[in-house]
């Protein structure tokens, strides 16, 4: 009970969570004054929900990889290439005996373990071969996009059979989105491994200082392994729920995502070097930015080619204003540092 007290007030002092929050009043104070009746709709918070989590499945990934010192590029390379491996599944099943609950099953384990395998991938080239881990996710992203290039033949793998589409992209008792309930499912998944097993304090070790997660014994080959196959585990559900809500694939689908998930990550507070983040505060940054993404689209006047934009300018400002306050911070715990040593040889001498 102490325990989850002292996380939750954790979470309430973090800055990052505070300054989320606030934006998220502001934004949503903006649309009521100016179009209430179009936002605060209930078929448009229902949309909200279903759209988020595929990049949001996404951006955890990221988060993991962050957390770590490194980063996954790949994500949307690794999506791509799952739903159209999975779609073209599909349409063999469909040929065959049907399409049924089976079958959709089916279909999702071999995502799953297409995501499994690129992200021991990734993992493998970071840990074992050493490569930095943006060049390492940058070339595996070109890679599989190259593949689901060649698997297509440039063309989207369409004309799938539609019960998959209304199964995940469907709604729970006439309600909640299907894929709310995959993203809930993986975020609650991954706050139990970071903040319950020795995983979790590995990865943060690991992240924090390099040199003493190995001192300490922990194998973090093992570990950036299992972070890198999370991340492809994340990516290719991400992949099958754009499947669902697209109810086609291609290998350009979700360019935009890449740079929005690395903008969720930050914006969520993780130190893009490494050692800091939480699940929390990325989730509440996938609600703000899809919120503003919603808003922003019910502009007429506003180009959705102006979006891209956007999220750019808004990265660089909060890695800007994050560098800023960290110097701030550090300089005057130095201060701190300094004047209470001073103090204690004052008070020796005296």
């Amino acid at each position: 009970m102490n325990t989850n007290k002292r996380s939750i007030a954790s979470i309430v002092r973090d800055t990052h969570i505070r300054r989320l929050l606030a934006l998220m009043i502001l934004w949503m104070i903006f649309m009521a004054i100016f179009r209430f009746d179009k936002f605060y709709t209930l078929i448009n918070f229902q949309t909200m929900a279903a759209q988020f989590p595929e990049f949001g499945l996404m951006a955890l990934g990221v988060l993991l990889c962050m957390i770590s010192g490194g980063i996954d590029l790949s994500v949307v390379g690794v999506a791509n290439f799952t739903a159209i491996a999975c779609g073209q599944l599909m349409k063999v099943i469909a040929e065959g005996a049907g399409l049924n609950g089976a079958g959709i099953l089916l279909v999702m384990l071999i995502g799953v373990v297409i995501g499994t395998a690129a992200g021991i991938f990734n993992g493998f080239l970071v840990s074992k071969i050493k490569i930095p881990p943006i060049l390492a996710t940058l070339g595996s992203y070109e890679l599989f996009r190259g593949i689901a290039i060649v698997l297509t033949k440039g063309k989207a793998v369409s004309e799938l059979p539609i019960k998959y589409a209304e199964t995940i992209a469907g709604k729970l008792f006439g309600m909640i989105p299907v894929q709310l309930i995959f993203f809930i499912a993986v975020v609650l998944f991954l706050s139990f491994l970071l903040n319950r097993t020795t995983y979790g304090t590995k990865l943060y070790m690991l992240g924090t200082n390099e040199t003493a997660s190995v001192f300490s014994g922990h194998n973090t080959d093992r570990v950036l392994i299992t972070t890198y196959m999370l991340s492809g585990i994340c990516a290719a559900l991400g992949g099958l729920i754009m499947l669902a809500n697209y109810n086609s694939a291609r290998a350009d689908y979700g360019t935009v995502y890449t740079l929005q998930c690395v903008l969720i990550v930050v914006l969520g507070g993780t130190n893009p070097m490494g050692g800091k983040g939480r699940i929390s505060g990325t989730v509440l940054a996938i609600c703000v930015l899809q919120m503003i993404s919603a808003g922003l689209n019910r502009f007429p006047q506003i180009s959705s080619f102006y979006i891209p934009l956007f999220w750019g300018g808004v990265l660089l400002l909060v890695m800007v204003w994050d560098t800023v306050t960290e110097s701030k911070k550090s300089g005057a715990d130095l201060k701190d540092f300094i004047f209470s040593k001073l103090n204690i040889r004052i008070k020796k001498e005296a």
